[in-house]
């Protein structure tokens, strides 16, 4: 060390050193590390395209105009890895000619080869081809306005459609063909229909109900969306005004559950729970007048599947909009429907739900056996005579399909789905991962996203 001089990289020029100088060493002596081969790269500097490679995300869809509502949709339901597979098994092709095809069955093709693309490509791809099937089967969807610009419509409205056309053209994988058995349940007819104004939204009609109530599908083959999201309930009728007329029970059947926002309802448990009890009025024979009859509403069938719609948009005659309920309603990752089923399905899930329990105190207790370095197995969530059933009663939330905005005919929808790799947002084109904590942000209380449909999946049991 000399006093104000500096020395160079490659010389000792300057330095005079005298004869028994002390040199003090500081380093090491090993040689210098190399440089990266690669350069390192930043989140914050990568495109959409390198992100999405890095972290192995899906692919987003391109949004063409207001089709944010078809595009959350698809993802929402593309991340069903049932359905993909029973798509990919469809055999028919566009290429045959659309002459050969309805309209609808031309939309349930496009889904595949949509969902075909998706797991081909490594960018964003364009959705254009099903956007036009989607046109010509359901013209709503192709209103524009008066600026020629396609408009916002109604994700819920789309999920309708496109999961109707999926029931009915899509069968289970194999043809899931029912040898003549009888599908399990209390009696009843298959596909029956509630009435008009119940809570449930019924199945295409002419489309076998697999699992409804105690029907025989006499060997024909049962639809995956019937199967797999498929929802049963058991309905009575008593007249409130008149004791001695006989209770009515109901089969009734539909494809995804109505949570009511009301001043009262916080949580979506009593949202859901609100719809199970309502007085009605209707003609009574036994009186000979319009009467009150209070109609009380069970789940007889759970899917492994759930949809749940939270009920946010309500039609303003003054302003002519269909406007939104902001109001916070409080959802959870996993969600228990037992106190919502009959006491026949109680009594069938509580052996499954035992084990659940009795698993549970394992973990706690620390008696449950060392993991293994292998993937885990899973029991079945389904009964065995009822392939795609939810045989516990008990969810974990799959995937979320969010609003933003003050009317359902504008703002912009997104979905968020739980993949294997964890959460995922796909904002149109966009897909980043997000946390746990960021889907339960999603419950709503001002204008950022909320809820407004719910997928939840059978809550899976390891095996021990």
């Amino acid at each position: 060390m000399c006093r104000g001089k500096t020395l160079k990289e490659h010389t000792w020029e300057g330095f005079v050193l005298r004869d028994g100088a002390n040199v003090l060493m500081m380093g090491s002596a090993d040689a210098l590390p190399e440089q990266p081969s690669q350069k390192t790269k930043f989140i914050e500097d990568m495109t959409d395209a390198q992100l999405t490679s890095e972290l192995d995300l899906p692919v987003g869809l391109t949004n063409l105009g207001n089709t944010c509502y078809m595009n959350a949709t698809l993802q929402c339901l593309g991340s069903i890895p049932e359905l993909r597979t029973a798509l990919f098994d469809y055999k028919k092709s566009l290429h045959e000619g659309l002459s050969e095809h309805n309209p609808e069955e031309c939309v349930a093709i496009g889904i595949r080869d949509l969902y075909r693309d998706i797991d081909r490509a490594g960018d964003m791809i364009s959705p254009m081809i099903l956007v036009q099937l989607m046109h010509q089967a359901f013209p709503q969807f192709a209103e524009k306005d008066d600026q020629g610009r396609l408009q916002q419509q109604d994700a819920n409205e789309c999920w309708v459609q496109l999961v109707r056309v999926l029931q009915q053209y899509i069968p289970l994988v194999g043809g899931g063909k029912d040898e003549g058995a009888t599908v399990a349940g209390e009696g009843g007819t298959i596909g029956e229909k509630g009435e008009e104004g119940a809570m449930v939204q019924a199945g295409a009609s002419g489309v076998a109900a697999g699992g409804a109530q105690g029907g025989s599908v006499g060997g024909k083959s049962l639809k995956f969306i019937t199967q797999y999201m498929g929802i049963d309930y058991e309905s009575t009728m008593r007249c409130k005004e008149s004791e001695s007329e006989p209770e009515v029970t109901q089969h009734e059947s539909g494809l995804q559950l109505s949570c009511f926002i009301s001043q009262d309802v916080k949580y979506i448990n009593s949202g859901l729970k609100n719809r199970l009890q309502e007085e009605i009025v209707k003609a009574s024979g036994s009186l000979g007048r319009d009467a009150v009859y209070v109609k009380t509403t069970r789940i007889s069938r759970l899917p492994r599947y759930l949809v749940v719609q939270m009920v946010r948009f309500f039609y303003k005659e003054k302003e002519k909009v269909n406007a939104k309920i902001l109001k916070d309603v409080k959802f959870s990752l996993e969600l228990d429907l037992y106190d919502l089923c009959n006491k026949a399905l109680q009594t069938k899930i509580a052996p499954t739900r035992e084990r659940f329990r009795l698993a549970a105190e394992a973990d706690q207790s620390g008696t449950a056996a060392a993991s293994k370095a292998s993937a885990p197995q899973y029991e079945s969530s389904s009964f065995p005579e009822d392939p795609g059933s939810n045989n516990s009663g008990y969810y974990q939330l799959h995937a979320v399909l969010t609003h933003k905005g003050r009317s359902s005919n504008s703002g912009h929808y997104v979905a968020w789905c739980r993949l294997p790799t964890g959460w995922v947002m796909f904002d149109d084109d966009t897909v980043m991962p997000v946390l746990p904590e960021d889907i339960l942000k999603l419950s709503g209380g001002g204008d950022w996203h909320c809820a407004y449909v719910l997928l939840y999946a059978a809550k899976p049991l390891e095996k021990k």
